[in-house]
């Protein structure tokens, strides 16, 4: 047995989804323009580090609009499933991009910070405004995202704003100080908070496409609610797992106490169904098995 929710529900998500996606990749690109070109008018490696950042962040957003279009599409003789789970690309690619550009930062902060190097601080300071303005704008686009993908690209540009929040400090502090490895330094502490970050959404997303159990979803509730439907004296072979970090699926066989008649077999299907959408399940196939039934599986 199986349930599913409405698919116009999930088309239109999906579509505001990939839309917000699309209206935060345009926003990165254009502004990832504009600080390689403020980065070198202002010999500012924070900026220019930043403007890396964005390539990348720019790269993993195009990527993630892209799948994350692709994962509206229904299941299919290929994917019997649908593509849901291909939206979980994107994000294992803006993590990893997330974390080779942290490490390309970290290699070219290091030097300026033995040597440090004067910078323009007003320009510093006009770029970092505008920074949190244009990807403050974009988070504000992406943050009501569900999806693995629109959070890691959410993540992407929260990373953003804080950096440019950094960058406008240590520009004010450079301004009145004269202190110039204040830059290099805030390109590492921006490297750092970007390397922490990414690898837990990296790890989230492998978690997925491992099939681990979901975050938020409580195993021992589930075994508790089985056990107390209705006619049902066991169960064995519990399979949960998430398709894309959203819809939540489990498969478990259900020994009965008596025989497999249609009357019970409805009963306990129907049952078990609702208290499955109460604990957050999506999609739930049943097998039932009468009391002196042996269990018969298609693999071992």
């Amino acid at each position: 047995m199986s349930h599913d929710h409405n698919h116009g529900h999930h088309d239109h998500h999906d579509h505001d989804e990939s839309g917000n996606i699309g209206v935060a990749f345009f926003l990165n690109l254009s502004f990832a323009v504009i600080e390689v070109v403020g980065g070198l008018l202002t010999n500012s490696v924070a900026i220019l580090s930043d403007a890396l950042h964005d390539v990348g962040d720019s790269l993993a957003l195009a990527l993630a609009w892209y799948l994350q279009r692709v994962s509206g599409r229904g299941r299919d003789r290929r994917y019997t499933y649908g593509y849901r789970r291909f939206s979980l690309l994107g994000a294992l690619a803006g993590s990893v991009i997330l974390v080779v550009g942290s490490l390309v930062i970290v290699f070219a902060a290091v030097p300026r910070l033995i040597t440090p190097q004067p910078t323009v601080t007003w320009g510093m300071l006009a770029l970092a405004v505008l920074g949190i303005v244009v990807n403050g704008a974009a988070v504000l686009r992406l943050k009501k995202g569900s999806s693995q993908n629109a959070k890691v690209a959410a993540l992407h540009l929260l990373e953003d704003v804080l950096g440019w929040g950094a960058v406008l400090v240590g520009a004010l502090i450079i301004h009145f100080t004269g202190w110039y490895w204040i830059d290099p330094l805030l390109s590492l502490g921006i490297a750092a908070f970007i390397l922490v970050t990414a690898l837990g959404a990296l790890r989230s997303s492998a978690k997925i496409l491992l099939q681990g159990i979901p975050e938020g979803v409580d195993l021992a509730a589930i075994e508790a609610r089985l056990s107390a439907v209705a006619g049902v004296a066991s169960f064995h072979d519990l399979h949960l797992w998430s398709l894309d970090g959203e819809h939540t699926i489990l498969t478990v066989h259900l020994v009965l106490d008596g025989p497999v008649t249609q009357e019970t077999a409805c009963g306990v299907k129907h049952e078990t169904a609702a208290a499955m959408r109460e604990l957050g399940i999506e999609h739930c196939t049943l097998e039932l098995e009468g009391a002196d039934e042996s269990c018969v599986r298609c693999c071992p």
